[in-house]
């Protein structure tokens, strides 16, 4: 029934089909609706409509006496009795299901029920608003025009409706009505999610299936920035940890789930910032939120300066604490001191804010905001999730790349490098999920600080742990990327080919200095638009960010670049950005001069100096993007490293034949890289 071909022939008939977005009618036909399983979002508006409502009852009533007609026939009976099914006996769901044509019938007299039920509650609501009777007697529809005319007269607008029609003909509140209310606005305003049923293959790295799974598109949006998510090593420790602990951590930190993997994943944590502790949450959303709550809510007139592009979980967190808070603009220095200049140096003050903002890509000024916050007595919160892994040469953030060459000399050392940026930092947060690919977030810290967070934060004491494997995972990750730099300076590497493409094509990128490339197209129907057109006509997924992520007439397209994305499909994803540009007829750099600007974008800004600078990245030898065919290097040594730190939980690993060659090559220096496919995934001990 929502075959979109056959829909797109009445889309002149029809008011619904032709106001609504051919993306929009794709997402509601292959949407399942929550009421009626049977049925999709599509068929049930459909319900609703005076002419299709019918038809459809109708129709799904013929089907069911068509199965039910044809059941009596000698030869379908003959064939059921081949298969051992014997109609008009009692059959079980296992005959039905060996059965296409019970199947069949049964599907549709499920069908059938949910199209009547479907129709019966259109028709106790009152089918439609007359918001929507009047779009649609104003589009010429014959059969809604009598029924608008008659309504408006008695329905109140939509405002007072939304106020008052959510008491039911029993005088209970209208609980649907309200849900119905509350989706609506966020049609209107554009800010509706559509989540993409997208599958990443492990073996396929940056590849992922479709909700069809012989189909397959290349992920240009993930926040699995380095590719972790499938690291041989990562996914070995993995298989070892979930073979000898199980699948669950059984329990919250406080009650049986506070594992040894736990607590060595924060001392490895707390050694990458060479700080004196650090704390595992479910998530950084979950960090940020009881880490800015719990201290808040404690400190005695404590008063948070909050940067108005701060994540949603840092806004949440400072809300939940009930603390005054003062929201100073965007990286700006001088707005941010004559708001600390409001208050006596004795007053408790947090200055929360991150590294890289990730939808715009900007860095904020570290070092500057510490001078501010020693000046003025306060204490620092720096969120570096969109940086850890990524930038520092042991992947410790933005803090640790700002003083780089004494971080590379002090090498693995938890010990803190006095005066130095990262050191000067009071609490640094970070996430497990993007660039170590695994899941969870943590906040990192002095000794007594962390032991307070851990004592009273909500979000800590009543969350059930992660899982052992994961957890394991995670640390796996950490220890590699602390001894490797090689897959970070390839993505800048990457990063910066890509933006270099795009501006010799007028694209379009919010400037900034880091690894984030935002594609601004400034109007939501048609980033959306040009999500959709990329991901089925090219095969390149890239999410639409609208409002509320960003400010309306900002949307835009946020591409990812990794370190494993080939040359062949870095060429793909640069003309189909462009063709998509071009057929949607989307603003260019040059049109966005014309207008004055938008988002930094034709201003002159476009000219910003990287965070990696060329010594940085040679810090790995000369990274060489990867072309279709090759293998991701994996650094063996590394790999030993890791293992290493596991053999007291996991035991020593039991190598393979091939294994035992690489092992060998090592020791000998024949190889220091091999190929990820030479390692095999480790016999559990």
């Amino acid at each position: 029934m929502d075959k979109l071909s056959s829909l797109a022939r009445f889309k002149s008939s029809c008011p619904f089909l032709g106001g609504t977005k051919t993306s929009t009618l794709r997402a509601l036909s292959s949407s399942i609706s929550p009421r009626f399983p049977s049925i999709s979002q599509l068929t049930e508006r459909a319900t609703g409509c005076p002419v299709m409502g019918p038809a459809l009852v109708m129709r799904s009533s013929q089907m069911v006496a068509g199965y039910a007609s044809v059941a009596g026939q000698a030869d379908v009976q003959n064939i059921h009795h081949s298969k051992g099914i014997f109609p008009g006996t009692i059959v079980s769901e296992a005959d039905i299901a060996k059965c296409p044509h019970a199947s069949a019938a049964r599907a549709a007299a499920r069908m059938a029920d949910d199209l009547a039920a479907a129709s019966a509650k259109k028709t106790t609501e009152g089918k439609e608003t007359s918001d929507t009777a009047q779009k649609a007697a104003a589009a010429g529809c014959p059969f809604h025009k009598a029924a608008a005319a008659e309504k408006l007269t008695k329905l109140p607008d939509m405002e007072e409706k939304q106020a008052t029609a959510t008491a039911s003909t029993s005088g209970a509140f209208n609980y649907d009505n309200f849900y119905t209310a509350e989706l609506e606005k966020k049609h209107k305003d554009q800010s509706y999610r559509y989540f993409n049923n997208i599958n990443r293959l492990a073996n396929k790295f940056p590849v992922a299936h479709t909700a069809n799974v012989n189909e397959e598109v290349q992920v240009w949006c993930a926040n699995d920035y380095l590719g972790m998510g499938n690291n041989p090593v990562v996914l070995e420790t993995m298989h070892r940890a979930l073979g000898k602990y199980g699948a669950g951590a059984g329990g919250t930190r406080n009650i049986a789930g506070n594992s040894a993997t736990h607590l060595s994943l924060e001392r490895e944590l707390a050694t990458l910032h060479r700080k004196e502790a650090a704390l595992v949450f479910s998530s950084c959303y979950v960090a940020n939120d009881a880490t800015l709550s719990t201290l808040g809510s404690k400190l005695p007139g404590c008063v948070y300066f909050s940067d108005a592009s701060n994540h949603a979980s840092m806004i949440q967190g400072i809300r939940h604490s009930g603390a005054k808070k003062e929201i100073f603009k965007h990286n700006d220095l001088n707005d941010l001191e004559a708001k600390l200049q409001k208050y006596p140096k004795d007053t408790p003050k947090i200055i929360a804010f991150e590294s890289v903002y990730s939808m715009c890509g900007s860095v904020g000024p570290i070092k500057e905001i510490c001078d501010l916050a020693k000046k003025y007595g306060a204490v620092t919160f720096l969120d570096e999730v969109h940086a850890v892994g990524l930038y520092g040469p042991r992947g410790a953030g933005v803090a640790e790349h700002l003083d780089w060459e004494a971080h590379q000399k002090a090498g693995q050392s938890p010990e803190p490098i006095k005066d130095s940026v990262m050191d000067r930092i009071d609490m640094i947060t970070g996430t497990l999920g993007k660039a170590y690919g695994t899941v969870g977030g943590y906040v990192a810290g002095s000794r007594d600080f962390i032991d307070m967070i851990r004592s009273y934060a909500p979000g800590f004491i009543f969350t059930t742990s992660l899982p052992p494997a994961t957890v394991a995972g995670a640390r796996a990750s950490v220890i590699y990327q602390k001894h490797h730099v090689g897959d970070r300076a390839l993505k800048q590497v990457n990063v910066r080919t890509v933006k270099e493409r795009f501006a010799a094509l007028d694209i379009p990128v919010v400037p900034g200095p880091s690894h984030i490339v935002p594609v601004l197209v400034g109007d939501a129907r048609l980033a959306r638009a040009a999500s959709d057109k990329l991901l089925h006509e090219h095969g390149i997924y890239v999410q639409a960010i609208n409002f509320p992520t960003v400010a309306v007439g900002e949307e835009r397209l946020r591409v990812t670049v990794t370190p494993r994305h080939t040359t062949e499909q870095i060429d793909g994803l640069i003309a189909a950005m462009d063709t998509v540009f071009t057929d949607l007829s989307i603003n260019r750099i040059s049109d966005w001069e014309k207008l004055g600007g938008r988002a930094n974008v034709g201003l002159d800004k476009e000219n910003v100096e990287p965070i990696w600078n060329n010594a940085q990245i040679n810090t790995a030898g000369q990274p060489q993007t990867l072309r279709d065919g090759q293998t991701a290097v994996v650094d063996a040594n590394v790999v030993q490293v890791v293992r290493k730190s596991f053999e007291d939980l996991l035991g020593v690993v039991e190598l393979d034949e091939t294994e035992r060659k690489v092992e060998t090559a090592l020791i000998t220096g024949a190889v220091k890289h091999v190929p990820e496919a030479v390692l095999k995934k480790a016999k559990a001990p």
